[in-house]
């Protein structure tokens, strides 16, 4: 194994020679193969969720059908390698020799985790956050872990928790807090922790998870997750005191087995709340009631839980005002709840979209759609929960992408004669093709005059370019506003 200190899983590799990368693709195949075919012929192990009253845990982790599932699992969110630079196509490859040696160490206890690779990514509004890259074997016995402890913790935790749990997501938390938002509750306390995943207390978290797991080798393993160093960009490699390496398979459900005492602190008080991993919205009937609220869970988070608010994020305010998992609400004149993209998001769409439609664009329209396309569905996706007043916008951005289309295309032709050829080519008239490649203005401005959009309308888009407001209409199946009246709206 590379780069590996005394201690780690040197057997892991012991049969590759140094630099890797010599698993070809036959070789992934037949390890995937491999995989499913134990992962299905296996006998699963009885599903356990009462962790408190199983002492074999340990086992059921090591059991041969978790392992393959768990690795399967991990092949299919693919990822980057671990200090180790092994991929995951090397050790799905050599998963038929690795399988039996990681169980027995498994159940030996001489399993040690490896290094934790430290990498940064800029934050959409400023600044740098730490993600935590395990090796491909670390992350393949997270998820072994994650597998059978989830069953035993998941029943328990509070219903107003939404990150990372199964069924539930950002359309269920916005979902309740609708409901909230709908009876009343005209204020929000946006509560955000600060740097959580770097603060998470260990003591206490293997505490909170010896209350519902029996199997001390169990705690034993997760402890020496927790404390795996850490190795910066530069090779300094960092002790872990506390913490949970936010990037593992395993760190959601750590952290919402810490946040879990938050969850019935909260619903102890009588407090109607909203949470998606650190960030909890507090909903309350006025804002002296939000004060009070704030100051007495912020006692409770620092002193009891040991971890920090955000200051610079939190606040008592309306919800329209609030930036809450991407949206906001907003009552209308009619009393209902609007679901809205927050200004954040809006902000970040419109950098997304100058990203992918950049005037100097140098490929083909076709390469230029199909990048902007996985982009826009992606997004709709995941923001299709917004209601119809909030879904206006969606026509406006359909068609600031079309002129920044429209842009490129005068930009690639390089001087007006060629655009004025193009747009005749086009079935433009000559007089309206010849005031628009020759007047004096700017590409941008010339992006909107009638020659641009005769030689590209809107329903020439439509063939080619994912639309928000059509695709937010086509989850909206019980509206009766025709859908091909959108197509042509600028």
């Amino acid at each position: 194994m590379r780069s590996a200190r005394k201690g780690q899983m040197s057997f892991a590799f012991a049969d590759s020679p140094m630099g890797g990368g010599d698993d070809g693709p036959s070789d992934v195949s037949a390890g995937k193969s491999w995989l499913l075919h134990r992962a299905k012929s296996t006998k699963a192990p009885k599903l356990v969720t009462d962790g408190a009253a199983e002492s074999s845990l340990l086992e059921r982790i090591a059991s041969i059908q978790n392992l393959a599932v768990a690795l399967e699992k991990v092949a299919s969110n693919d990822g980057a390698p671990g200090v180790d630079r092994r991929s995951v196509e090397e050790v799905v490859a050599a998963a038929p020799r690795l399988i039996f040696v990681l169980q027995r160490e498994l159940l030996s206890g001489d399993y040690q985790p490896g290094d934790i690779r430290r990498v940064w990514i800029p934050k959409p509004g400023g600044g740098q956050r730490g993600l935590g890259i395990p090796n491909v074997v670390d992350r393949w016995v997270q998820e072994s872990v994650r597998r059978v402890l989830e069953p035993i913790f998941e029943p328990h935790f509070h219903p107003s928790s939404h990150g990372f749990r199964p069924g539930r997501g950002a359309a269920t938390a916005i979902a309740e807090a609708k409901e909230y938002v709908a009876a009343g509750c005209e204020w929000v306390v946006d509560m955000d922790l600060s740097k959580f995943f770097d603060r998470v207390h260990h003591q206490r978290l293997l505490a909170r998870l010896g209350q519902r797991v029996a199997d001390p080798r169990v705690l034993t393993l997760v402890s020496r997750m927790l404390k795996a160093e850490v190795v910066l960009p530069d090779g300094v490699r960092i002790p872990t005191k506390e913490g949970t390496p936010q990037g593992g398979p395993l760190s959601p459900l750590l952290s919402n087995v810490v946040l879990d005492e938050l969850d019935w602190e909260l619903e102890r008080r009588g407090l109607r709340f909203v949470r998606y991993a650190d960030d909890c919205n507090i909903f309350v009937g006025s804002e002296r009631s939000g004060h009070r609220v704030m100051d007495s869970t912020r006692r409770f988070v620092e002193r009891k839980l040991r971890l920090l608010l955000n200051d610079k994020k939190s606040a008592v305010a309306r919800p329209e005002e609030r930036h809450f998992l991407g949206f906001r609400l907003r009552v209308s004149e009619d009393g209902q709840v609007q679901v809205h993209i927050s200004a954040r998001t809006r902000e970040r769409l419109n950098t997304r979209i100058r990203e992918l439609t950049p005037r100097t664009w140098g490929q083909s329209l076709d390469a230029l759609f199909k990048s902007v396309n996985t982009y826009l569905r992606g997004w709709m996706g995941y923001f299709r929960i917004c209601t119809e007043e909030g879904a206006r916008l969606f026509g406006r951005f359909d068609a600031h992408i079309r002129r920044r289309i429209r842009a490129i295309v005068i930009h690639q032709k390089k001087r007006p004669r060629h655009l004025f050829r193009h747009l005749l080519r086009c079935g433009v008239p000559r007089r309206s093709a010849r005031n628009t490649a020759f007047r004096r203005c700017g590409t941008w401005k010339r992006s909107w005059l009638p020659g641009m959009h005769r030689a590209y309308p809107n329903a020439w888009f439509h063939e080619r370019l994912t639309s928000l407001a059509v695709t937010w209409e086509r989850y909206q199946p019980s509206r009766a506003v025709s859908r091909q009246g959108m197509l042509f709206d600028v």
